[in-house]
Parts: C-alpha cells; structure tokens; sequence
C-alpha cells in the first residue's frame, strides 16, 4: 500500500489503474470496451462467457461482433499489456530488493478436439489409480510474488505464454516445452527490467520439481536465481577436483553425492528455525548440502535444501507433511561457495509458492477462466489470457488499497473476519462500491410491504433499466 492509495477506495484504485492501459489501444472505443467488459466480470454470477458479460451490460438487442473482435483480431495485446502491468509493479519493489518471480504450467480444460493449441491430457478429476484424459490447452503462468506480510504473500499474473507441445493442434503459436517458454518469459523480464534502467536487480524465481530440466538450468538469463523443487532421487555428484589426475581432458565431475531422501536420515546438521508463516508461528528442520553438481549441468554448482516434513495434528488424526527437496544455484564470494540469498529468506519463498496454486484455483473456479466461447486461433488463447490479465488488474488494484492481510472490517456478530482478505471478499466490495454510485442507484429500489402496489415498483424498475441503458 503506498502513501497515495492509502486513502483511495477499491473502485477508485481499480479505475486509476486501468487508465494506464489506455496507450494499448489507438481507439478510445476500444478502451471503453475493455473497461466494460472489466465490470461486466465482476457482475456475472454465473458463467463468465462473453455472452454473459455482455447480458450482463444489457447489451441484448446490440451487434456483439465488435466484442468478439477484441480477441480474435487480437484487438488486446497481452504482452503489451503485461509489460504495463511490470511498470505498475516495479513501483512496490526497490532497486535494491530482489523481483520475486514464480513460474508454473498450467492446462486449461477444453472440450473441443478441433481448437487450435489443445491436447490430449491427463484429467486431473479422476482417481490416481485409474487416470483418464481430458482435452485442453498448457499454459505457463508467469507470476509476482509481493513483499512479504505477516509471513504471507500474493500471486499476481502476469502473462501466461503459450506452451503448447508438439501434438496439440496447429496454432499461430509455435509448440514448445514448458521450460522453454519459462525461459523465454525470463528473458523478457530481464530485458524490461534493463530497459527500465534496474540492470543490478536480481531475479528470484520460484518453480516446483516441473522445472528442473537441465535445459532450463543451462539458459538461465543473467543475474537470474532459481529455486526449483528436485526429485528424492536426484543424482548429484561432488565437484570435481581441482589438479588434474592422469592424462586426457579435466574431470566435469567429482565423486557419487548422496542422494536427497538420503540425507534424512542423517542425525546431525540439521538447522532449527522459527518463522512466521502465514500468520502463525512454525518451526522447520532445514540443512544445506553440497555445492554439488547436477547431471547434464557440469557449469553451475548447486547446494541442495532439504526441509523435514513434520506432524500436522487435524482434530484427533495426525498427518505427516512429506520433506522437500530444493536446488538453488552457489555464488562464489571470496573463494568459497555461498547461498545467494540467506537461508531464511530462501525458505519462506519457497513456502509461498503455493500461492499460485491459490491463482489458479481462483481464476479457473471464481473467474471462469478458459469458459469464453472463442473459437478463432487467436482468440483461444487471447482470450484466456484476458482472463489471467484481468484477475491480475484485480488483485493489484486490492493490494495497493489494503495490502496482503488488510480487508474491509466486517461487522457481522458470527463471525469476527478472516486475517487475509479472499477473491469473494474483493469482489463483493467492488459491488458494493458500485452499486453505491449515482448511476446504479435508480436501479436500487427495496421491496414494499404493500403487496398491492408490487406491479408499480416492478415498472419503476423496468424504467430504470431502460433509461439507463439509453445512457
């Protein structure tokens, strides 16, 4: 929360932030559109179709091709709007501080065999023992992760890059692996960031055991950390030494390291710290082995992070959390190899990436993304893309007016409030800012306890709808 919106209200803060996006389009209609159709998803509580939202407008006897067209003539650019929303961003991170990043695949359902960029997938609603397939488009999000309060974070999209494999159906888009489009979101973060002058920034990325690829390891852009998830049985070998024994080219490794769910069973060594972490206190076992090396990535020492799991008590049931396992490339400081950030910081990032599990939870199920009926080849994945740009407009918009665990205070006797404001809670109270200005308030008319006079209010009302809409 800055000093400026600390006084805004929600729509306000929303409104001011839209108004950056104005330069995406050369025509002022087009940027009307947009606007409206950002309010006609906070006012659709059903389906979030773009038939919808435009019902939702009352726009039912006009032509809606013009609507259509702002993503299947790629009307939207998201990644010119992306690029606006880093700008936007870069104002809550100082030069100083690490840009915590956070990237993950995702695949959004779809029905159709025939939509271009959609593939055969596991569905992710079936039993483990008895998966099935369900068709759908892969995705990879690109998020923020925002300064930390009280052990918390958000997840901020912004851009999901298209990531479509090689047997999806033709697209524009060329089919790539997932770590590729992750490193090719990286790049373009590194080349804004030197653009906007921050060339010393450095880039801390969070990404689950997905990424660990050696491609990806291997196309790091500069001055770009990350911290990746890795396998229990990760082979990992000690460096190599540093004479030369015998005759023909250096050794690119060293000795067998132990592999990570072996280290658990090592007694001593183990680091104890105390955290607060999403509002409440934990304890968590970490050690840090290695510099190692991991195969197929001879240039780049790695040290090795392991978390113990540890007892979780749910009423009378006790459940184990499973270890974690982590990489995160050493950095050389006076001969020897360090971590490149503290221990502590590393290991409260890593917690927070679950945040983006909570993203796309809430714009798959609170946001309908991926349900827009378009069909065109841009528009299949334009249109997709709006819905992660808009929750992201969203969330930022909530952020610079309450923070991470702000919220408007609740009054109600039940219940006392959540210490984190929700999706439902953001939405709710744009409505209500909404509803409460001059333009919705012919439509607000309460019910009468004469029964009798019913059909005059109905009327009234039906007035108002269409005098409103003539505006």
């Amino acid at each position: 929360m800055t000093q400026d919106t600390a006084f805004m209200s929600l729509l306000q803060s929303l409104f001011s932030l839209l108004a950056k996006y104005r330069t995406l389009f050369s025509q002022g209609r087009l940027f009307h559109r947009l606007t409206a159709l950002v309010l006609a998803e906070l006012f659709s509580f059903g389906r979030h179709t773009l038939t919808q939202n435009l019902l939702a407008l009352g726009l039912v006897q006009d032509d809606w091709s013009a609507w259509y067209r702002l993503f299947s003539r790629r009307r939207f650019d998201p990644l010119k709007a992306a690029t606006i929303t880093l700008h936007e961003i870069l104002q809550h991170v100082p030069p100083d501080q690490p840009l915590v990043l956070a990237v993950d695949p995702v695949w959004v359902p779809r029905h159709s065999h025939k939509m271009p960029g959609t593939s055969w997938m596991k569905a992710p609603y079936t039993a483990p023992f008895q998966p099935g397939l369900q068709r759908g488009q892969r995705f990879l999000g690109l998020y923020w992760l925002v300064p930390l309060e009280d052990g918390c974070s958000r997840a901020i999209p912004l851009i999901w890059w298209p990531a479509f494999p090689q047997n999806a159906r033709p697209s524009p888009y060329p089919p790539c692996k997932s770590w590729e489009a992750a490193i090719e979101s990286l790049r373009w973060i590194r080349q804004k960031l030197d653009e906007a002058g921050r060339y010393e920034q450095e880039i801390l990325v969070i990404a689950d055991g997905e990424m660990d690829k050696a491609e990806f390891w291997r196309n790091l852009p500069e001055r770009t950390t990350a911290l990746v998830g890795t396998a229990r049985n990760r082979v990992l070998y000690e460096l190599p030494p540093r004479e030369k024994q015998g005759r023909g080219r250096p050794r690119k490794y060293g000795a067998s390291a132990p592999k990570p769910h072996e280290v658990l069973l090592r007694k001593k060594g183990w680091l104890r710290f105390r955290m607060r972490i999403r509002g409440k206190m934990r304890t968590l076992k970490c050690r840090v082995e290695g510099p190692f090396l991991r195969s197929r990535v001879p240039g780049q020492p790695m040290f090795l992070l392991v978390v113990k799991g540890r007892a979780i008590k749910q009423g009378k049931r006790t459940h184990r959390r499973r270890p974690t396992f982590l990489l995160v490339p050493a950095k050389q400081q006076d001969g020897k190899w360090v971590l490149p950030f503290p221990l502590k910081e590393l290991l409260l990032w890593a917690w927070q990436r679950w945040e983006v599990e909570v993203a796309h939870r809430e714009m798959k199920s609170g946001l309908g993304l991926g349900e827009k009926q378009c069909w065109s080849a841009e528009g299949a994945v334009v249109s997709v893309q709006w819905s992660a740009w808009l929750y992201g407009v969203l969330v930022l918009a909530a952020y610079r007016v309450w923070g991470v665990c702000g919220g408007p205070k609740r009054v109600e006797r039940w219940w006392r409030g959540s210490w984190r404001w929700s999706l439902g809670t953001m939405w709710r109270t744009y409505r209500m800012e909404l509803w409460g200005r001059e333009e919705f308030r012919a439509l607000w008319v309460g019910t009468r306890a004469d029964w009798g006079k019913k059909e005059v209010v109905v009327a009234g009302m039906w007035n108002a709808v269409l005098g409103s809409a003539r505006i």
